[in-house]
This record gives C-alpha cells, structure tokens and sequence, in this order.
C-alpha cells in the first residue's frame, strides 16, 4: 500500500540531512511511537528520510516489520560493518532504516575504550547524510552513552511530554544533558521542539499539564498535540505506521500535522494548520 501526503504547495527551500533526535529518558512518553511516525510521514511527503534505531529494545525496528535483524546499528557503531551495508529499504517509499537489535545492550561497554567515544554515532551518519532530508534517531529511555552519540550527532532534539501527571520530571536532568554536550560535543545542538502527546481531551489532567509544559517551554511547544488513540497504540503491533495502519485515523492526522508543522518551521512550507 502506496500512501502520499500533500501537506500544502509553497515549498521554499530544501534542507540536506538535518538530523533530529527524539529523546527522554523517561519510558512511556511516546518516544519511539513519534519517530516512527514522524519519519512516516514525512516519508509520505516524499522527504528522502532515513530512521536510525539506537534503543536496544529495537522498537522501532520491529515497528517497520523489521524483527531481529543482523547487521544492525550495533556493527556500524563498533566499525564492523559500514552503514550503507546495514541502511536497509522499508516497505514505505523515500523511508530506510538504520536497524537496532539486543546486541546493542553490550555497544555502550565496548565504546568506553573506543576513541572519540561519544562521536562514534555523528562519524558514521557524516558518510550518508547529505543522501537524505531528515534522519530521525530513537534514542534509549536513558541518558547513557547511545543517547549521548545521539546528541552529539544531532542538529536538533525534539522532546515528547506525555500529558500525565510527573509530566515535567526528570526533564531538568534531560536539559542539563542537553547543556552538556552543547558544552562539550555539539555546540550547534539545539531543541526542535516540545510535543505534547497522550493528550486526553476528556481529562482536566491534560489541559493543566499542557498549560504547565508551554509556560516552561514557551514557543518550542509544537502546536501539534498527539491524543490518545486506540488505533495508534495497535499499529506497533502490526509492523506498520499509523498511516499505513488506519490513515484517517486521529493518530494519523496528529502526526501529518506534526510533519506539516515540523517543515514549516525549517523553512519548507509557507503556512500550516495544525490538528487538535
């Protein structure tokens, strides 16, 4: 199944290989569930994109039907194998992947010894990113030394807050690693953005979290909100993106906002209207 999106005519410049994280260390916020569908769609907006699984619990490999793979990002990380052997073709148009597999738990052990350690990850992506628009990285529920890679390779972090209670705890201690590396590894790294996800209409919860999330974060809060949805939180379990799962769902047209808003902010679209 073909699926292609037009998000709007007016496309004003072109942006080669930016590559965005998507991180927090706490589990449960939709981390994987938006890189997943944030490259999907951009996919279908025919952006050249390439998602790289660096989680060792692969979900976002097994996410694109992709289950156990060998190579995977553990052999390109350790020098092993170069990346355009282990990039692989998903079943959407204009997306690839960079798999993950259990391998990887033993990755971060192996890199401590390694040199430039946490630039590993930014040394193998400079081979190939200028062959795509967007590389989208899914990082570990962890701020160890994958997520540090990630950073260290990345133009930019896009965070997801779940509209639950706890929202904003631990987000200080994700900030200061942010701080860090841009201290440290990567001074150009900045925040993509804040996207609120899990959002419950139904629920005073999720209006006041949302509330507290844009007076902490100001405009980096995409206007984008992800709401719970039945048919997004099935899709995982088929291998598919929530587009190519149920594409007039909500999730779908959540995360087609998303990508529509996440363009018009790097300057290739003129205007968007986000879904609520």
């Amino acid at each position: 199944m073909k699926v292609k999106v037009v998000f709007s005519e007016g496309q004003i410049q072109e942006i080669m290989g930016k590559i965005i994280t998507v991180a927090n260390q706490k589990g449960g916020v939709g981390k994987t569930t938006t890189a997943i569908n944030i490259s999907a769609s951009l996919a279908a907006a025919e952006k050249q994109i390439l998602l790289v699984d660096i989680d060792p619990q692969a979900n976002s490999s097994s996410g694109l039907s992709i289950t156990s793979h060998t190579p995977s990002i553990y052999e390109v990380l350790i020098g092993s194998k170069p990346i355009r052997e282990v990039i692989i073709p998903s079943f959407m148009p204009f997306l690839n992947i960079l798999p993950s597999n259990i391998n990887l738990v033993g990755a971060e052990i192996e890199m401590v010894d390694m040199e430039n350690r946490e630039k590993l990850l930014k040394e193998r992506l400079a081979e190939i990113s200028n062959e795509y628009d967007y590389i989208i990285i899914d990082c570990p529920p962890s701020l160890g030394l994958l997520t540090l890679n990630a950073l260290s390779a990345s133009n930019s972090v896009l965070i997801p807050v779940q509209c639950e209670y706890f929202a904003l705890e631990g987000l200080g201690q994700l900030l200061n690693t942010i701080n860090i590396v841009k201290q440290n590894f990567n001074p150009k790294l900045s925040i993509e953005g804040v996207l609120l996800t899990m959002f419950d209409i139904r629920l005073r919860l999720s209006q006041q979290v949302a509330e507290e999330v844009r007076k902490y974060f100001g405009e980096k809060v995409f206007k984008t909100i992800i709401h719970r949805n039945v048919r997004l939180s099935e899709a995982p379990s088929y291998g598919k993106p929530i587009l190519l799962y149920d594409a007039v769902s909500s999730g779908a047209k959540n995360y087609i906002a998303l990508a529509s808003e996440l363009l018009e902010r790097n300057g290739q679209l003129k205007k968007v209207a986000p879904y609520e």
